[in-house]
């Protein structure tokens, strides 16, 4: 989105939008939508509106959170002066427009012959129903509604965007107005893929946002900012540990449905390093487990790798990968007689691989797969005589665990085209890949992380039902969580290389080793 496309027509957009909701936002979406292809021309229509955008109330939180939580950073639901849109504004083409997209709360694009978009958040319209749905309801459901000519109404895109980056009532509207672009741009140059009918019935009313509750959740916002300060002055936040176990293809994870079954044992980590993103790896015969090492004191991660011995035991963790920003997420892969790693490292800007001069300690970057991009969690399978390479992508603005990318390849090195329907899915719960794919009784099965709840919260096992250049199809069919089995606040890996696996999840971790080694029998696996 970043820069003009040359693959889809040229628009004429009219954006109808209410003059008490001028926000960062209306700016923003009309640059993205001038973004989308050469050509296209973008220009506003400011109504008046329901009174109800302009709460004082909501007003008053915008602002206290743009103090406490924000820091006076910009945010998108930041007020600006309908001056600040004249570019838009004042522009008098006559031609009747392409497409309309009504912002407002209470439907103010006049019925026309042609589409007219609108952005619905758990049914409700406008700034005030977005501000109201993550007030009262958490995370909404975007969907794209359009209105035809004929008066039908369908659902032509709809999505969850990711709240783990928001800040407030403010970020989490940002996030969602974000992913409501992507998906309205998505949803624009041709006839929707598989629409659905919208619900004609009233549409549901948006609850008040009153000073009280204002006041009683401005009390608990600083409360909670107080509380995570000090648990932070006394605990490592978040902390991070791997369990693995032997196993086989009759009694993993992929085959129980759940955590059960063999012991996990935890990898034993120092108190101020957390151990995440484990990748085990088989290779001669031995067993290696590569994973995420961040020293809490840098808050910078590097690839380290664990032998494991003849009976079967760890031996201490190396570090085998750094460079100057954050790594994660070592995915390893074996092909054309070399063992190669795609590690995270959304910071460079790019996805790299590096190829194993001297398996498992030493490492070079071979080549760039991907470039100018802010990609985190690649993951690569070979189906239908090709390399297909998941990653979830992000602009700069929102959550980074809710936008699916797809690319694909004749060779492991490239080059690597991207997807015609990228981006594949939308969605907090089912986006972000959470360890390798594998092949099963001849399903390809995909573990990816659920984020509702917050990142990497919980994991969920998908079964992918269609992969082509046309078209990408998935379908859940378990989720999983912390519990007995495997005890802690979060699960978000899944990974197994036929003789062993690994999942790893957070735990609370004082900085004092005494207190720790309390603090960790309360979190042994199946106590």
């Amino acid at each position: 989105m970043d820069s003009v496309s040359n693959s889809v027509p040229p628009l004429n957009i009219e954006i109808v939008a209410e003059r008490s909701s001028t926000s960062a936002w209306i700016q923003w979406l009309c640059r993205r939508l001038e973004q989308r292809a050469a050509g296209t021309t973008v220009r506003l229509q400011l109504v008046q509106g329901a009174d109800q955008a302009a709460q004082p109330a909501l007003e008053s939180l915008l602002q206290l959170e743009k103090m406490v939580l924000r820091r006076h950073q910009p945010c998108l639901c930041d007020r600006i002066e309908p001056d600040a849109l004249a570019d838009w504004r004042t522009r008098s083409d006559n031609a009747a427009p392409d497409i309309v997209i009504d912002l407002t709360s209470n439907r103010s694009a006049s019925p026309r012959s042609t589409r007219i978009y609108r952005p619905l958040f758990n049914g409700h319209a406008g700034e005030f129903g977005l501000a109201s749905a993550l007030f009262f309801e958490g995370t909404p459901h975007i969907e794209i509604e359009c209105t035809l000519p004929s008066g039908e109404r369908w659902i032509v895109a709809d999505g969850f965007a990711s709240l783990e980056a928001a800040a407030g009532i403010g970020g989490a509207m940002e996030a969602v107005w974000s992913r409501t672009a992507i998906l309205l741009i998505k949803a624009l140059p041709e006839e929707p893929r598989a629409p659905r009918i919208a619900d004609n019935t009233a549409q549901p009313h948006a609850r008040a946002i009153t000073r009280k509750v204002v006041t009683v959740r401005s009390a608990k916002m600083l409360a909670s900012a107080a509380a995570r300060a000090a648990y932070r002055l006394c605990c490592h936040a978040p902390h991070w540990r791997i369990g693995w176990r032997r196993v086989t293809s009759d009694n993993d994870v992929w085959q129980r449905r759940d955590l059960g079954g063999t012991p996990w044992e935890v990898l034993a980590d120092p108190i101020d390093h957390f151990y995440a993103d484990p990748f085990p790896f088989r290779w001669q015969g031995k067993d290696y487990l590569f994973f995420e090492d961040l020293d809490q004191k840098t808050q910078k991660g590097i690839i380290s790798v664990v032998e494991f011995d003849e009976q079967g035991r760890p031996g201490p963790a190396i570090p085998v990968l750094e460079e100057s920003w954050h790594l994660s997420y070592p995915f390893l892969i074996e092909a054309d007689g070399e063992i190669w790693m795609v590690p995270e490292a959304s910071l460079s800007g790019e996805i790299s691989i590096y190829r194993a001069t001297r398996f498992p300690f030493g490492w070079e970057k071979h080549a760039t797969l991907v470039s100018g991009i802010e990609a985190a969690d690649a993951t690569i399978i070979q189906h239908a005589g090709k390399f297909w390479m998941f990653a979830v992508t992000r602009d700069g603005i929102g959550g980074y665990s809710d936008t699916l990318c797809l690319w694909s390849a004749e060779t492991l090195l490239g080059p690597w085209r991207p997807h015609a329907a990228n981006p594949l899915v939308i969605n907090d719960r089912s986006a972000r890949p959470a360890g390798n794919m594998i092949w099963r009784d001849g399903k390809l099965l995909r573990p990816v992380q659920d984020c509702r709840n917050g990142y990497g919260a919980a994991l969920s096992l998908a079964e992918v039902t269609r992969l082509d250049d046309e078209r990408f199809d998935q379908v859940i069919v378990k989720h999983l969580s912390p519990g007995k089995h495997w005890p802690g606040r979060k699960l978000h890996t899944l990974n197994g290389n036929g003789y062993m696996e690994a999942i790893d999840g957070s735990i609370i971790r004082p900085k004092w080793s005494f207190a720790a080694g309390i603090v960790d029998s309360f979190y042994k696996p199946g106590a």
